[in-house]
C-alpha cells in the first residue's frame, strides 16, 4: 500500500468527480488564499462539531484563528459521544441572530448537521466536499453554514474547502431571485411553486 498525503488524495478524489461529473478545470487550479476579514462584522465564525468532528474542528479553530477570525466555539469538547443535532443547531441559532458572520460544523458524514442547520429560519447550508461544491454553495445560494463530514475527506482538503468557501462572494444577479425562492418556503412551503 502507497502512502499519500491528504492534500494528493484530496486532488486526486476531486479530480475523480470533476471526472464524473464532467467538469473541466485546470490541474494546476489552486483554492484562493484565506480571505482577511473583511470588517468588524464579517470576522466571527461559529464552529460546532460532534464527537466524530471534534479533532477537525479544533483544526480549523486553530487555522481561522491564526488568519485573523474570531471564532465562537459551539462544542462539543472532546471524542465523548454527544448528538449532532445539538451542535448544528446551535452554530446555525448564532448565524440567523447575527452573532457569526457564517458557521461550519463538522460530524462523520456532513449530512446530517446540513439538515439541521437547515431547520433553523435564515439560514442556508451546503455540505461541500471539494473545491467546486463550496465555490458553487457561495456563488450561487449565498450559503452561510458549510457542513464537513470529517470521516469523508482529510484536513488538509478541509482547510482548502474552509478557504475557498470563506474567500467566495455571492454572485447576486439571477441567483438572487433563486436564494430569495428559497427563503420564501421557510416562511409558506408553497410559496415558490
Amino acid at each position: 500500500m502507497t502512502d499519500i498525503s491528504d492534500e494528493e488524495l484530496g486532488r486526486i478524489v476531486t479530480s475523480v468527480v470533476r471526472a464524473t461529473l464532467g467538469i473541466s478545470a485546470s490541474p494546476t487550479t489552486t483554492p484562493s488564499p484565506l480571505p482577511a476579514p473583511k470588517a468588524s462584522g464579517s470576522n466571527t465564525v461559529a464552529l460546532g462539531a460532534d464527537h466524530g468532528g471534534y479533532r477537525l474542528k479544533e483544526l480549523l479553530a486553530d487555522h481561522l484563528a491564526k488568519a485573523g477570525f474570531t471564532i465562537v466555539d459551539c462544542g462539543t469538547s472532546s471524542e465523548e459521544a454527544v448528538d449532532y443535532p445539538d451542535f448544528a443547531a446551535e452554530v446555525a441559532r448564532k448565524v440567523a441572530a447575527g452573532e457569526a458572520w457564517r458557521g461550519i460544523v463538522v460530524d462523520g458524514a456532513g449530512i446530517g448537521s446540513c439538515m439541521v442547520a437547515n431547520k433553523i429560519p435564515g439560514i442556508r447550508a451546503a455540505m461541500c466536499h471539494d473545491h467546486a461544491t463550496a465555490v458553487n454553495s457561495r456563488q450561487h445560494n449565498d450559503a452561510n453554514v458549510l457542513t464537513l463530514g470529517a470521516g469523508l475527506i482529510g484536513d488538509a482538503l478541509a482547510r482548502q474547502i474552509v478557504d475557498v468557501w470563506l474567500a467566495t462572494e455571492f454572485a447576486g444577479g439571477r441567483h438572487t431571485r433563486r436564494v430569495e425562492k428559497i427563503m420564501a418556503l421557510q416562511s409558506n412551503p408553497r410559496k415558490a411553486e
